[in-house]
C-alpha cells in the first residue's frame, strides 16, 4: 500500500505542477487579480471546470462513504486516480508547450513566493496522510481534499496569493521607498508621463526612439505601466546617465493615474486617444476621461502637456490646471503641430508636418503604419521640439523609429504578409487597422476573436467591427464561435459572403488556412486579436 500512496502523491504533484503553471500565468496576466480581473476571467471561462479530475473526486467520495477495508480495492481506486492525474498533467504540459502566448509567464520573485506558498498548501494534507496510513477513513478524506484542491487549483493559487498579501505589501513598500529616494537624488531628470485609452505603449516607444537622438531617454520596458512596473523600472533600469524618464501609465479605475503621478511626479504629460477601453472597470465614459486627465491635472505650471486636437473628449474637457498645452492633430488646422499629405503603403507612411506660425513644411517618413501612429509621432515631434531637438534631427529620428511588436507590425510569414495588431484590440485601433488593410494589394484576410473589456457595449462595438471588416476583407477568420457572434452578425448585415467566413476555436488553426489562400495569391492577413492565449475557446 505504501507504494500506491507514493504513486498517488506523485500523480497529484504532476497534475498540479502543470495545471498550477497555467493558472499562475493567468493570474500574472490578469495583474494578480487587480480589480478582480483573475476571478472574472475564471467565471467567464466555464471550461476551466470541465476537467478530468472530477472523476478523482467521485472515486474519493465513494471511497470515503464506503470506507474500503480491502487493500485490493483501495489499490485499484488509487491507481485509477493516479492515472487520471498523470493524464491531466500531460494535458496541461502539452497545452503550455503548444500555447502561442504573446506574454510568457515571467518567473519573478513574486511568482517564486507564490509557488512556495501553493506547494505548502498541498504539503499539509500530504504530510497528514503519512501520519494516518493505518486509518482508511482519514486517508480517503485526505485523498478527497487533495483531489478537490487539484480540481480547484485555480482557487488554491488565489488563496496562496491572499496568504502572501502581507509579504507583498512589505516588499512593495521597500522598493517604492527605494525608487522615490533615487528619483529625489536625480534633480535634473526630465520625467514625461504618457497615458490614454489606446496607444500608450506605441507612443512611449516612438517618443523614446526620437528623443534618444539627442538625449539618454529611458522608457518603461514592455508593458510595465503599473505601480510595480514603474518602481521596477526606476530601481532596475535607471542610472546616473539617464536624462529623460518616459513613464507609461495604465489604469483600470479612476484615481490610479493620480497615484502613479504622486509616485514619479512627471513634469510633462502626453495624452493619447481617449476611448472606451476598460469601460467595465471604470464604470462610465466620464470616469475614463477624468481618470486619464489626472495626468494633465497633476503637472506643475512650468511643465507642458501634449493633447490631441482631433479627439473631441480632450478638446471639450475643462482643464483646471494652467499648465502649457501643445495641441497636435491631423484634421484640425488650428493646432500647434499638424500632419498633412499623409500617404500609407505596404512600405510605411510618409507625411508633411506644419508647425504653428511657421510657413515651412517638413517631410517625414516612417516604417510604421496608420494615422494613429502619425498622431504618436506628432506628439514625439512636439516634445522633441520643446526639448531643443532641431527639425533635421527629428526627421532622421522618425525615419529610424522601430516597428512595435504586435501593434500593426508588418512581417512576412511564409507565403503571406501578416499585419500583426494582436495586442489589446479596441474600437479605435480596430477601425484604423481595417483602413490600413484596405490600402494593401492582393487578397485581404482578417483574423480576430473580437474585442473584450468593453462592458455592456462589447457586443455593439464588435458588431460595428464586423461591419467595418466587411468593407475591406475578402475572407474573415473568427476565433471562438461564441465570442464572435456579434462580428459575424455585423458581417452578414452588410451582405458579406457567409462562405468566406471561417470559425476556428484556436488562432493556430488560421495559419494553414491562410497558407492555402496564399499558394497562388499575394495575401495580407490582419491579426486583430486580444490576448488569444487567454481567450481562445478550446
Amino acid at each position: 500500500m505504501i507504494l500506491i500512496y507514493i504513486l498517488f502523491i506523485f500523480s497529484v504533484l504532476v497534475a498540479n505542477i502543470y495545471k498550477g503553471k497555467r493558472y499562475i500565468h493567468m493570474l500574472q496576466q490578469n495583474l494578480y487579480n487587480e480589480n478582480n480581473r483573475y476571478i472574472k476571467w475564471i467565471l467567464k471561462n466555464n471550461k476551466v471546470f470541465l476537467e478530468l479530475d472530477i472523476i478523482t473526486i467521485i472515486i474519493c467520495l465513494f471511497g470515503l462513504l464506503v470506507t474500503f477495508d480491502l487493500d485490493l480495492i483501495n489499490i485499484i481506486c488509487l491507481t485509477i486516480i493516479s492515472f487520471v492525474n498523470i493524464l491531466l498533467g500531460y494535458k496541461y504540459r502539452k497545452m503550455i508547450k503548444e500555447d502561442q502566448n504573446k506574454k510568457k509567464l515571467v518567473i519573478t520573485a513574486r511568482v517564486k513566493r507564490l509557488i512556495v506558498t501553493t506547494l505548502l498548501l498541498f504539503l499539509i494534507p500530504i504530510i497528514m496522510i503519512g501520519f494516518h496510513l493505518d486509518n482508511f477513513s482519514i486517508c480517503w478524506l485526505l485523498f478527497l481534499i487533495l483531489s478537490m484542491m487539484t480540481y480547484l487549483n485555480m482557487f488554491v493559487i488565489f488563496i496562496a496569493k491572499i496568504i502572501n498579501t502581507p509579504i507583498e505589501k512589505c516588499v512593495y513598500l521597500y522598493y517604492k521607498t527605494k525608487a522615490q529616494n533615487k528619483l529625489k537624488k536625480m534633480q535634473n531628470l526630465k520625467i514625461i508621463g504618457i497615458t490614454g485609452s489606446y496607444g500608450k505603449t506605441s507612443s512611449k516607444n516612438i517618443l523614446s526612439d526620437i528623443l534618444n537622438i539627442k538625449y539618454n531617454a529611458l522608457a518603461t520596458p514592455r508593458n510595465l505601466n503599473t505601480y510595480n512596473g514603474l518602481i521596477m523600472t526606476v530601481n532596475n533600469y535607471m542610472d546616473k546617465f539617464t536624462d529623460i524618464f518616459i513613464a507609461e501609465m495604465g489604469a483600470y479605475v479612476k484615481g490610479e493615474i493620480a497615484g502613479l503621478c504622486r509616485l514619479v511626479k512627471p513634469k510633462y504629460g502626453i495624452l493619447t486617444t481617449i476611448g472606451t477601453a476598460h469601460l467595465e472597470s471604470f464604470g462610465s465614459e466620464q470616469n475614463i476621461i477624468d481618470g486619464k486627465f489626472e495626468l494633465i491635472e497633476s503637472l506643475p505650471k512650468d511643465g507642458f502637456a501634449i493633447l490631441n486636437g482631433d479627439d473631441p473628449k480632450q478638446v471639450k474637457y475643462h482643464l483646471k490646471n494652467r499648465v502649457k498645452i501643445i495641441w497636435i492633430g491631423i484634421e484640425r488646422e488650428d493646432v500647434d503641430v499638424r500632419a498633412i499629405n499623409i500617404k500609407c503603403s505596404s512600405k510605411g507612411t510618409n507625411f508633411d508636418v506644419v508647425f504653428k506660425d511657421e510657413e515651412k513644411r517638413y517631410h517625414f517618413e516612417t516604417k510604421l503604419l496608420g494615422n494613429h501612429n502619425v498622431y504618436n509621432i506628432l506628439s514625439a515631434i512636439a516634445c522633441g521640439k520643446e526639448f531643443g531637438i532641431d527639425a533635421e534631427d527629428l526627421i532622421k529620428a522618425v525615419k529610424n523609429v522601430r516597428p512595435i511588436e504586435h501593434r500593426l507590425e508588418l512581417k512576412k510569414l511564409g507565403n503571406f504578409y501578416q499585419i500583426d495588431d494582436a495586442y489589446n484590440s479596441n474600437p479605435v485601433g480596430a477601425a484604423n487597422a481595417c483602413k490600413i488593410l484596405g490600402m494593401m494589394p492582393g487578397i485581404k484576410v482578417v483574423v480576430t476573436p473580437g474585442m473584450i473589456e468593453l462592458g455592456e457595449k462589447e457586443e455593439e462595438y464588435n458588431k460595428i467591427f464586423g461591419e467595418q471588416i466587411s468593407e475591406v476583407a475578402d475572407y474573415v477568420i473568427l476565433i471562438g464561435e461564441k465570442k464572435t457572434k456579434p462580428i459575424k452578425e455585423g458581417l452578414l448585415t452588410k451582405g458579406f459572403d457567409k462562405n468566406r467566413i471561417v470559425v476556428f476555436n484556436d488562432v493556430r488553426e488560421a495559419y494553414p488556412y491562410i497558407g492555402e489562400l496564399s499558394l497562388n495569391n499575394e495575401v495580407y492577413a490582419l491579426f486583430e486579436n486580444d490576448l488569444p492565449d487567454t481567450y481562445n475557446e478550446k
